[in-house]
């Protein structure tokens, strides 16, 4: 466990450029999102001041309307990834800061829990203190954004019109989604994919999948970025459970944060009240005993299992008896061949155990289900969670992703995706030290 943790620390220092972390070299060089959240609670080990920076330079791309992009581009000279800057062109909209360049999508607002998570680490330091009050106001308004511009008909669930937003990029969820895009010869610009040149391509999306990525990042420039045509229009309308639970949980941690300093809460509080309601009313399943997407454009439920529902434990949104069939479920995987948690039903001929978000194991996942399981007393399965995560860590590397089958994963000696990966080091650490 030692090893882990220096393991762990070396790789936060080594992503680590001037003011932010990269997720992992060459993949993917820039600052990513809901990363760096991740990433802040890891570098809280060994350095407060990198934990502070890594949120505050992020908050340094927020766009006029409160968006916090999903990529934030600090060197316009790195030429290994592609969408680039150049690509987004996000300053079509008059709202994007002009440097540092960034996308024009968004990720899951991590940012309330991770600031309540450092806040529990050092709860007198002065200068994190001083520094909740100022990027308080805006992460509120990264919030307000997500509840007004992505939650047109004030429902109190967000909606995604990317899946890159979503964290979970080619999850079978989107499918439906996807192939209701058209696309015809010549209508899509040349373009060069750099992800599988440096990771193996029955790892990573499909370049079907790849061409409708592109499509709807063009249909939101296309838009000037701005909500109201894109929900119009877009093809991909869909309220998820990841998104909408991890923007619940954040609300309540800056609600509790909020109480203890003497800051406005009240927005917060009518969000949060609106919002557990109607996820449970909505996105709960009661034939899969488990929360799924909701494709609004089709205006149906996605009727997947998959890690989405399962990250409502963390955001304490199901009730008691939900919450027991949701663990039911995930000690049944713990029980068969299956690490917990995989990324998408093992049962569903769309499962894929090695290529992304259709099977694999991801540690921020495992992270957040291992706090929400230990909210409901869910001790034993909370454990598994965690040493699962440890145990392929230890075995296969700080990678991206894992195999999520234990017979398939005692035969290969890596994980999949980048090495050296941020997260990766930020989440096993922190379960390290819990």
């Amino acid at each position: 466990m030692e090893k882990l943790v220096g393991d762990a620390k070396h790789i936060l220092k080594l992503n680590w450029k001037e003011g932010f972390t990269i997720p992992t070299a060459k993949l993917y060089p820039f600052q990513w999102n809901w990363d760096s959240g991740f990433t802040s609670i890891g570098h809280s080990y060994t350095s407060l001041d990198h934990a502070v920076k890594e949120l505050d330079t992020l908050f340094s791309s927020q766009w006029e309307n409160g968006m916090v992009p999903h990529i934030v581009f600090h060197s316009e000279t790195e030429t290994t990834y592609f969408p680039y800057y150049d690509f987004w062109e996000s300053n079509v909209n008059p709202g994007a800061p002009n440097k540092p360049k960034s996308s024009g999508i968004t990720q899951p607002a991590v940012h309330g829990f991770v600031l309540e998570n450092l806040l529990e680490k050092f709860p007198d330091n002065q200068q994190l203190i001083d520094f909740i009050r100022q990027i308080f106001p805006k992460i509120i308004k990264y919030h307000r954004f997500l509840y007004t511009y992505r939650d047109p008909e004030r429902e109190g669930l967000m909606f995604i019109y990317h899946p890159w937003e979503s964290g979970r990029d080619n999850s079978p969820l989107w499918d439906e989604s996807l192939e209701r895009i058209k696309i015809g010869k010549g209508e899509l610009p040349e373009y060069e994919r750099r992800d599988t040149s440096l990771a193996p391509v029955d790892e990573r999306p499909t370049a079907y999948q790849y061409d409708r990525y592109v499509y709807l990042l063009l249909l939101g420039k296309k838009f000037l970025y701005e909500q109201r045509g894109i929900f119009e229009e877009s093809p991909f309308l869909v309220q998820d459970t990841l998104m909408n639970a991890v923007l619940i949980k954040s609300n309540q941690s800056l609600i509790n944060i909020g109480k203890r300093f003497g800051l406005d809460t009240g927005e917060l509080e009518e969000w949060q009240q609106q919002s557990v309601r109607i996820f449970n009313e909505k996105l709960w399943n009661p034939s899969l005993n488990t929360y799924t997407a909701y494709d609004a454009r089709a205006g149906h439920p996605i009727t997947y299992k998959e890690i989405g529902g399962m990250v409502s434990l963390y955001g304490e949104i199901p009730n008691e008896q939900q919450a027991n069939q949701l663990n039911d479920y995930l000690w049944s995987l713990h029980e068969r061949d299956y690490f917990i948690c995989p990324s998408f039903d093992v049962d569903s001929p769309l499962f894929d155990s090695k290529r992304y978000w259709r099977g694999p194991i991801w540690s921020q996942m495992n992270w957040m289900i291992y706090h929400g399981l230990k909210n409901y007393g869910f001790e034993r399965t909370a454990e598994v969670v965690k040493a699962d995560i440890i145990e392929l860590v230890s075995k296969h590397g700080f990678y991206e992703y894992f195999e999520s089958q234990k017979s398939l994963a005692a035969n290969i000696n890596s994980g999949y995706g980048g090495g050296n990966f941020s997260w990766t080091a930020a989440c096993v650490l922190d379960l390290l030290k819990s």
